[in-house]
C-alpha cells in the first residue's frame, strides 16, 4: 500500500484500533529511524506499510480497510550499536507490545537472534525471523459483560492462587475441551467448589502472552508458569479453550466469577521480559527501543536484579505508560479486581539502585484514580540482597509477607521460640504500623506456586527437581521443611499422622492469624509435586490439581472450609486494626499472650527460646471490625493454643477474670478438626496438649 494512501491518524492511546474504516496503528520508538507495519496473511504472506508519521517518539497511521483479526507486527529500522544498546534489526520483525491479541509461539531460537555469534561484539543477523514467532491481532473493542465487581473489603478477603490450566486440567466434570482454559474456570462444579471452600478472590498465575526461555526451547521443554510475558495487554492464548477468542473466553470468566462473588487477581509480570538477556532473543522492545524499556549499563549490557536476563527500566516513561496502560485495560474492560505484581521490588529501585517506595512507576499505580481502587499486592523482593523489602512499600501496597511463611514454618518444625510467631500471629504489626497501613497489608502465606506444597513441606527435607533437567540445581535448598522423620513417601503410620496433624496446624496458623491468608491451590486437596520446589517447566500431574477422590484430600478439603468459615464469622480473628492494648470488657488489654500455666507472659518468656508453646487471648469485644454499614461488630472472645513441641503439655485456661467458660471449637490433632469433645471447660481447667498441636476454644460473651 503507497504511504500516501495511509493517513496520519493520531499517536494516543498505542496500539492497534479499529476506526474510521480501518485501523490506526501507533508504536512508541525513540530511536527508528523508519517503522515499517507489517501486515501479515493467513499464509504468512506480508504486506509492508510505512508509517511517515512521528509524534511524541510514537510512530502511527491509519490504514484504511485493516479490520479485526488481521495479524501484524513491527520492522524497526535504525541503529544497530550493541555497545550503547540500540539493537535495532528490520530482519526480526516484532511485537506490538500493546497488542490486545497475540497468537503463535516462538519456535525457533536462532531466527529470532537479533546477532551474529557475540551479541556484543559482532553484527546484526539478517535472518528473518517471520514465521517463527509469535504475531499480533487486530481487536475490536468490547465482549461480553464481566459483571459487577464484588469489593470484598481486604480485611474479609482470603485469596486462592491458581494456574489456569493446571486448576481444572484434571477436573472430571469440566468438558474435556474447556480443561486448563478460562472456560473451565466458569464450570459450575469448579465455581461451586470455590464458594464451598469459602475463598473470596482467587488470584490467577501470569495470564498475559508469554514465551518460551532459550534454555527451554534448545531442551525441548516449556514454559509452564508463565513468568516470561512478551504482551502485557494481551491475554494467553494457550488458555483458550477456542484459540483467537481468549479476550472473550477471559471476560466471561471474570464475569462468572464476579456472579459467585470472588474477586479475580492477576499476577502481573513487569520486572522482567521474556526476551532475556542480550544474548535472548528480539522479540518486541529489546528491537524497538532497548534503552526505553530496559535497565543498561554503561557497555549496553542488561543489568539483571530478577534473576531472568534482563530488567524493565521502572524509570522510563516508556515503561510508565505502558504498564499503567495495561493495568487499566484489565482493570476496567476486562473486569479485573486486584494485581499482585511479581518482582515488585525491581520496579522500585531507579537505575537498579537503592530501593524507593516513591519510585516513578510505583507512584504512578498508587496514585492512578482507577489502580488505587484495585487491590494492589507487592511482592516485595527480587534476585538481590537489596531488593528484600518485606514491609517496605507504601501505604497503597499490600505485600506477600515473607516473614510470616518463614516464621510459621520455623516454628511448627521447633526450630524457634514464639517470639518472632507472636507478631506474625497478630498482623505483623513490626513490619507494617509504621506507614499507615493496617494488618490487612500483610499477605500471609505458608506456600506458594513457587515451593514446596504444605503436603511436600511436611514429607520433605530437600528438594527432588529432577525432572526439570537441571540436575536438581534449581530450585531454592532455603525450605524450612521438616519430613516428620523419612523423607518422602512411607506406610509409617505414625510418620503419616504427624504429617497431618503439621499440614493442619500450618493451614490452622495461616487461615486464624490477623491479616489477609493466601492458599495455594490444591493444599487443601493433599496434592503433591514430589518434593519438587520448583516445577516452573512441568506442564503435567506434578503440577496440576489432582481432583481423584481419597480420604486424605476429603478430609484436608473439610478442615479448610472449617477454618475459613470460622474465619468468616468470627470479626476478631480478621480485625482491620492492629492490637494496641486498648482495654477490653473484661479490663484488660484487647490481646494477651498466656504462657502454659496460664499466666501473662513475661519479658523473660519472650525471650526464653527453647519455648515452645504460647496462648493468644483475643478480647472480640474491641475488634474493630465494622459491617458494611460501617457498625462495629461485636465479636465473641477467643483463645488460640498453639505447641509445636515434640511431648505433650498441659495448658491451664486462663482465670476467671479472663473468661468463664471456654468451648473447644477445634483440634488440629483431628483429621476434620472437629474436637473430641465440645463440652465446655471453665477457668483455671488443665487442658493436655497433644504434641505439635493448635487449639482453638471459644469464650461467649456474657
Amino acid at each position: 500500500m503507497p504511504a500516501s494512501q495511509v493517513h496520519p491518524g493520531h499517536p494516543l492511546p498505542l496500539g492497534a484500533h479499529p476506526e474510521a474504516g480501518g485501523t490506526r496503528f501507533a508504536v512508541a520508538s525513540s530511536v527508528a529511524r523508519a517503522v515499517d507495519l507489517c501486515l501479515v496473511s493467513e499464509d504468512g504472506t506480508e504486506q509492508r506499510i510505512g508509517l511517515t508519521e512521528r509524534t511524541f517518539g510514537i510512530w502511527h497511521g491509519l490504514v484504511p480497510g485493516v479490520t479485526p483479526g488481521q495479524r501484524y507486527g513491527y520492522r524497526v529500522h535504525g541503529p544497530y550499536d550493541p555497545a550503547a544498546g540500540l539493537r535495532a534489526n528490520p530482519a526480526k520483525i516484532l511485537l506490538d507490545p500493546y497488542a490486545r491479541r497475540i497468537t503463535g509461539r516462538l519456535t525457533d531460537l536462532d531466527a529470532t537472534l537479533g546477532h551474529r555469534g557475540d551479541p556484543m561484539h559482532t553484527a546484526r543477523s539478517h535472518v528473518d525471523s517471520l514465521g517463527h514467532v509469535p504475531l499480533s491481532v487486530v481487536t475490536s473493542a468490547g465482549g461480553p459483560d464481566t459483571g459487577v465487581k464484588p469489593m470484598t473489603p481486604f480485611e474479609e478477603t482470603v485469596i486462592y492462587e491458581l494456574h489456569v490450566r493446571g486448576f481444572t486440567k484434571l477436573h472430571p466434570d469440566v468438558p474435556e475441551h474447556q480443561r486448563g482454559t478460562y472456560l473451565g474456570l466458569t464450570h459450575p462444579s469448579v465455581i461451586d467448589y470455590l464458594q464451598r471452600l469459602g475463598v473470596s478472590a482467587v488470584e490467577l498465575m501470569p495470564v498475559h502472552t508469554f514465551v518460551d526461555e532459550p534454555p527451554l526451547l534448545r531442551s525441548g521443554r516449556h514454559n509452564y508458569w508463565g513468568y516470561a510475558s512478551v504482551g502485557f495487554l494481551a491475554p494467553h492464548e494457550g488458555y483458550a479453550s477456542e484459540p483467537g477468542r481468549e479476550v472473550a473466553e477471559f471476560r466471561t470468566m471474570v464475569a462468572a466469577l464476579h456472579a459467585a462473588g470472588i474477586e479475580v487477581i492477576m499476577d502481573v509480570v513487569f520486572n522482567h521480559t521474556g526476551e532475556g538477556g542480550v544474548g535472548g532473543p528480539t522479540l518486541s522492545m529489546r528491537g524497538l527501543d532497548a534503552p526505553a524499556y530496559y535497565l543498561l549499563d554503561d557497555q549496553g549490557r542488561d543489568i539483571d536484579i530478577t534473576g531472568c536476563g534482563n530488567t524493565v527500566n521502572p524509570t522510563s516513561p516508556t515503561v510508565v505508560r505502558l504498564v499503567t496502560d495495561s493495568l487499566r485495560y484489565f482493570a476496567t474492560e476486562l473486569g479485573v479486581d486486584g494485581f499482585r505484581l511479581d518482582l515488585a521490588s525491581a520496579l522500585g529501585r531507579p537505575g537498579g539502585g537503592p530501593f524507593d517506595p516513591h519510585a516513578p512507576l510505583l507512584t504512578a499505580i498508587s496514585t492512578d484514580p482507577v489502580l488505587s481502587q484495585c487491590k494492589l499486592i507487592a511482592e516485595p523482593w527480587d534476585a538481590t540482597g537489596e531488593g528484600y523489602r518485606v514491609g517496605g512499600f507504601g501505604p497503597q501496597w499490600t505485600e506477600w509477607n515473607g516473614r510470616f511463611r518463614d516464621g510459621v514454618r520455623d516454628f511448627w518444625r521447633g526450630a524457634v521460640g514464639v517470639r518472632d510467631l507472636a507478631y506474625r500471629l497478630s498482623g505483623s504489626e513490626d513490619l507494617y504500623a509504621t506507614n499507615a497501613r493496617r494488618p490487612w497489608a500483610s499477605i500471609n502465606f505458608v506456600t506458594a506456586h513457587d515451593g514446596f506444597t504444605v503436603r511436600d513441606l511436611v514429607s520433605y527435607n530437600d528438594k527432588h527437581n529432577e525432572a526439570n533437567g537441571e540436575d536438581n540445581r534449581d530450585g531454592t535448598d532455603d525450605n524450612r521443611s521438616w519430613n516428620c522423620g523419612v523423607e518422602g513417601g512411607t506406610d509409617d503410620r505414625a510418620v503419616l499422622a504427624l504429617r497431618d496433624r503439621q499440614a493442619r496446624n500450618l493451614m490452622a496458623t495461616l487461615l486464624l492469624s490477623t491479616g489477609t491468608p493466601m492458599l495455594c491451590a490444591g493444599d487443601e486437596r493433599w496434592r503433591t509435586q514430589g518434593g519438587n520446589n520448583n516445577p516452573y517447566c512441568l506442564d503435567d500431574p506434578t503440577s496440576w490439581v489432582d481432583w481423584s477422590p481419597s480420604e486424605d484430600a476429603s478430609d484436608m478439603v473439610a478442615f479448610t472450609r472449617r477454618l475459613i468459615a470460622l474465619r468468616a464469622h468470627s470479626p476478631a480473628l480478621r480485625q482491620p486494626e492492629f492490637f494496641d492494648g486498648r482495654p477490653s470488657g473484661t479490663g484488660h488489654p484487647d490481646l494477651v499472650w498466656f504462657t502454659p500455666s496460664g499466666k501473662p507472659m513475661t519479658e523473660a518468656d519472650w525471650f526464653d527460646d527453647g519455648r515452645r508453646s504460647v496462648g493468644m487471648w483475643i478480647d472480640g469485644s474491641t475488634s474493630l471490625s465494622r459491617d458494611r454499614d460501617g457498625d462495629v461488630v461485636a465479636d465473641d472472645t477467643w483463645l488460640l493454643l498453639l505447641h509445636s513441641g515434640g511431648l505433650e503439655v498441659e495448658m491451664t485456661l486462663p482465670g476467671g477474670e479472663y473468661g468463664a467458660v471456654y468451648v473447644p471449637v477445634l483440634d488440629s490433632g483431628a483429621r476434620k478438626g472437629i474436637p473430641d469433645s465440645v463440652i465446655p471447660l471453665g477457668a483455671g481447667d488443665v487442658v493436655p496438649v497433644r504434641p505439635r498441636t493448635f487449639l482453638v476454644f471459644r469464650v461467649p460473651r456474657e
